[in-house]
Parts: structure tokens; sequence; C-alpha cells
């Protein structure tokens, strides 16, 4: 699928890469996909997801997902993009957002604004996402405030 592809954790810095996506995705009439993936834990001898056997987990994902996208195309005027799809899947976020950049024209992101040497130390969904996307990525920054 092509379009946009936005990373959501229901926090308030992917609200805001969320709302940003929502408005390009409308500007440039391409389709939304909002992504939400639910973490699991990696095998410390594998490296592989240990799944996590609760759907009503993922279910529970998806919904505030939904609702959180329905917030964000309610503010949106008349323009809004030509379809959204929201996502949820279980796995290591970044992994499936580069997956996910595969198809995708842009993949958004959102930034927690850990710079400086924690940066460096922690890591982060987004500087891994951008080092490693097939395509182009924003990040949104925390402080980006909708106009």
């Amino acid at each position: 699928m092509s379009g946009i592809t936005v990373g959501i954790d229901g926090s308030a810095h992917s609200a805001h890469a969320l709302d940003w996506a929502v408005r390009e995705a409308a500007i440039r009439h391409v389709p939304l996909t909002v992504l939400i993936v639910d973490s699991v834990p990696a095998s410390p001898w594998t490296g592989h997801p240990i799944a996590m056997m609760e759907p009503d987990r993922l279910d529970s994902a998806r919904q505030a997902a939904e609702e959180m996208t329905a917030k964000a195309i309610s503010q949106l005027g008349a323009g809004r993009p030509p379809s959204v799809h929201v996502r949820a899947v279980t796995g290591f976020p970044v992994t499936e957002l580069i997956s996910a950049s595969q198809e995708a024209d842009l993949v958004v992101v959102g930034s927690r604004g850990v710079g400086g040497f924690a940066r460096l130390l922690l890591g982060s969904v987004s500087s891994q996402v951008v080092e490693h996307a097939h395509g182009p990525v924003v990040v949104v920054p925390s402080s980006h405030a909708p106009a």
C-alpha cells in the first residue's frame, strides 16, 4: 500500500506525529495507514519476539488507535485523506515500521526529544527508523504544535 504510514504508541509525541500525518495525507490526497505496535519482549537466546497470547491487548491497542485517529481527523476542515486504515500488530516497533516503509511513500514518527549523550546510550525508535527505512521518514519533534 502506498501513501503515508504513521507509527503511534498513544503518547502525546505520537499524537503530534499523527496530526501531522493526517494533514499531510489530506494535502497530498494519499491514503493514510496508522500503525500501532503492541511491543513484546525479545527472547534473550534468539532475539525473536516472545509472543504474548493476549488477544484483548491487541484489540485494546487497535481501539485506542482508532479513537486517536478519529480525533485527529475530526480536527481537519473539509479536506481529508482519501482513506484511512488503522493497523495493529504485535512485535518490535522499529522492525514493524521499517517493514512498513517498504510499501509506504513516507513514514512519519514522533520524537520524544531526547538528545545528546542520553540519545546515544538509549537509542530511539525514530532514529533507528530514519537509519534503516526503505524510503523517506519525517520525524515530528515533540515541540510540534498543530497549526
